[in-house]
């Protein structure tokens, strides 16, 4: 039988989509960008999951908590004005490598609070709120008593929790203006939004050519202790994606954005296509290739419909999180539902 599964990489997908408009390109960190443009006016207060964050001048010391937020800030040309990083878990893309290497690799894992002190930040930004707690890299809270100015993306203001009115590709639009805006590089803010933007216009594009209404799964990963899924129900990206392409998602009747399931409830929900994120962290159970055995050996999951005719989309992790990758997610399900649509 011949394997119908659709994989694509970050770097294919990059080119890809944005083929005919002109390749992302990483802004050079130079004196003038470091420098800012002169744009934001400081104090800067910033309203950021329902606290009030004031920035008296352009952060120099930043530290980022994560890849996805390091990777925003690469791409708006601040590698120079960091202080360190934390948290790599994907694999870096070509295109930013060499300045991603440049930033100080502060730990392998999460940072914590005393290792963060001793960097002396003036800003930090993170894409999770369990990275801002007492047990990391510290509460909020506690960090802006010190002076430290902080950023949470506001897709995860409440861990695990929906978000009110679903996430959406503008709120990562609106991130990355605020942080150019906080570090006073506006322009490059408005640059790397239309390059996302781009990519969400070709998705769309592609998806007027999908002729059915199809159900999906978007599993990410598995309970380290067993092999519960972990998919993604309502109010996350992956639920925007699926609207967006005028598919189910049949999880979307969940309490939270990743709810940890059983095998028999996949199977009842019996969906058109699994989605597979595809991830490198080196846990049990998360690369696609495993993720695809053990559905093909299971002896419930291998009768699934989907499972049976090899319909599963992969995709890198990162798409699936918000990130700027994420946008890729459009393009790459559309084309997969497409290629494996159901008749």
């Amino acid at each position: 039988m011949l394997m119908r599964i659709i994989f694509i990489s970050v770097g294919v997908a990059s080119t890809l989509a944005l083929a005919g408009c002109g390749a992302a390109s990483v802004p050079e960190t130079d004196a003038a960008a470091a420098a800012g443009e002169g744009a934001t006016p400081y104090p800067l207060s910033v309203e950021n999951c329902d606290a009030e964050v004031t920035i008296e001048q352009a952060p120099e010391r930043a530290v980022s908590l994560n890849q996805s937020a390091t990777e925003i800030m690469i791409q708006l040309g601040l590698a120079e004005r960091m202080a360190g990083t934390s948290y790599e878990t994907d694999p870096i893309p070509s295109d930013i490598a060499d300045v991603y290497e440049s930033i100080p690799l502060l730990t392998d894992g999460l940072l914590k609070h005393e290792t963060l002190l001793e960097a002396q930040p003036d800003f930090v930004y993170s894409s999770f709120a369990s990275f801002l707690t007492a047990e990391n890299a510290g509460e909020r809270a506690e960090l802006h008593e010190l002076g430290v100015p902080t950023y949470l993306s506001e897709f995860d203001c409440t861990y695990h929790e929906a978000v009110e009115g679903g996430a959406t590709f503008e709120m990562l639009f609106d991130e990355i203006e605020t942080i150019a805006e906080i570090f006073d590089v506006p322009d490059a803010g408005e640059e790397l939004v239309a390059e996302q933007q781009a990519v969400i216009d070709e998705g769309l594009e592609i998806a007027e050519q999908i002729e059915s209404t199809q159900s999906l799964v978007w599993f990410y990963s598995t309970a380290a202790s067993s092999s519960t899924p972990s998919v993604a129900g309502p109010g996350g990206l992956p639920q925007t994606v699926t609207e967006m392409l005028g598919a189910e998602n049949v999880f979307s009747d969940a309490s939270t954005k990743w709810p940890e399931v059983s095998w028999d409830e996949v199977a009842a929900r019996n969906p058109d296509v699994i989605v597979l994120a595809d991830l490198t962290r080196g846990y049990p159970g998360d690369t696609a290739e495993e993720k695809i055995e053990f559905l093909k050996s299971d002896p419930l999951t291998s009768t699934m419909d989907a499972v049976v005719n090899d319909r599963f989309i992969v995709v890198p992790g990162q798409y699936m999180d918000p990130s700027i990758h994420s946008v890729h997610a459009l393009p790459t399900v559309a084309q997969g539902l497409i290629d494996l649509e159901v008749k």
